[in-house]
């Protein structure tokens, strides 16, 4: 009888999308990544959730491989939306937080600089952001406003002679206390407009306390962060955001990522479930064989499959609106966060449910993906706040207030 065996880089895949987007020198450099995931990263995993610590060998593992630009691989591949998913979504099948940890630098940092900076701004500090000479996390929410920040941002910046003075707080930053640079977000008290600056972890009055407690994301610490009278200059002003609209179109390139991390987090959680029914036995052979079992292995895989469907087209129309200069929609990558994450939840409980009490274990990984799912349906915009962008394409009314 055939046996469906998983890639041992993309796991179970049997449309062979991945063969179908990705070049064999991308292949080749994903496949690099999954080998030191698997030697060097894995083990660290359930010791890193247990302490809510994330080991500094993840990004010495990491760092070295150069993936954001691999050797040998064309530019305009390795600069695409289609490869940095799918590179998330190789990370996030071993460890969402390791995925999120990566695409802080990667994906948020990076692109906020890319889009939101001058082209000189962008052409000087991109080369330093792939080596992680320079480590970066993005700074947006707000202790009081998340769903809410296009409106409710809060964190101020008031024009002092030839810099700024930044005041306010910032909440769940992922990453903030291992990197050199926030990228804060603050409104003008002149002109009420958001504007972005590059704030030095190190500057005076700014002051960070690790978020405890979490039960989702534990190895990526987050973090609160106050700002007291930040003097920075206009020369760490990201020169192409000057409101909302600005910060927007940043926002709108970064979901994708979180879709491709949804579906990533499947992808691991399948494969976890699927080798532990083959090796777990009960009334006397392997549960692997029972048809509850195997319906709700399927219905993962379903899930699995149109979400890896979903995020390589979406990454596939992000590419192409870049290259003839058009503009990406809000909705279309509204809609892959909002209906991979709701998808991965289903999948998390799957694959828990198949588990029985071994999936609330970390030795089987399930727990882990089952944990992260939660977060990941929430960050980077909330399923209702993705509906409604959705909602508002679909009908042309506005339903926020």
């Amino acid at each position: 009888m055939p046996v469906l065996e998983a890639d041992a880089t993309f796991g179970f895949d049997p449309y062979a999308i991945a063969a179908a987007r990705l070049s064999p020198a991308a292949r080749a450099a994903l496949g690099r990544l999954q080998t030191a995931l698997d030697r060097d990263i894995r083990p660290l995993l359930a010791d890193a959730w247990e302490t809510a610590t994330m080991p500094r060998e993840v990004l010495d593992a990491l760092i070295p491989l150069d993936l954001m630009q691999p050797e040998g691989m064309d530019a305009a591949e390795a600069a695409s939306s289609v490869y940095s998913g799918f590179r998330n979504y190789v990370l996030a099948r071993t460890d969402v937080s390791v995925a999120t940890l990566y695409n802080a630098q990667s994906g948020l940092f990076r692109t906020a600089i890319a889009l939101g900076g001058s082209p000189e701004q962008a052409a000087e500090l991109d080369p330093r952001v792939r080596s992680f000479e320079v480590k970066g996390v993005f700074a947006l929410t707000e202790p009081e406003h998340g769903s809410d920040i296009a409106g409710g941002l809060a964190t101020s910046a008031r024009r002092v002679g030839d810099g700024w003075v930044l005041d306010g707080r910032k909440k769940w930053i992922g990453g903030a206390a291992a990197s050199d640079v926030l990228v804060v977000f603050a409104r003008d008290v002149d002109d009420r407009a958001v504007k972005v600056f590059l704030v030095p972890t190190g500057a005076e009055g700014v002051r960070l306390e690790t978020i405890g407690g979490k039960v989702s994301l534990r190895p990526m610490q987050n973090a609160l962060i106050s700002l007291d009278a930040v003097q920075v200059s206009e020369e760490s002003r990201l020169q192409n955001v000057n409101g909302w609209a600005d910060v927007a179109r940043i926002l709108r390139a970064m979901r994708a990522d979180v879709a491709w991390i949804a579906a990533g987090l499947q992808a691991g959680v399948l494969d976890a479930a699927v080798r532990y029914v083959r090796e777990r036995h009960q009334f006397g052979r392997p549960i692997g064989g029972f048809q509850l079992v195997q319906e709700k292995l399927a219905r993962m895989l379903g899930n699995c499959v149109a979400s890896l469907a979903l995020v390589v087209q979406l990454s596939l129309h992000q590419d192409g609106s870049a290259e003839v200069g058009g503009e990406f929609p809000d909705e279309n990558s509204a809609l892959a966060k909002m209906q991979t994450a709701r998808l991965a939840r289903e999948t998390v409980a799957l694959g828990r449910e198949v588990l029985g009490g071994n999936g609330i274990l970390l030795e089987h990984d399930v727990a882990r993906f089952f944990a992260d799912a939660e977060a990941v349906y929430s960050y980077e915009g909330t399923h209702e706040i993705n509906a409604l962008i959705v909602g508002r394409a679909l009908t042309g009314a506005s339903a926020f207030t």
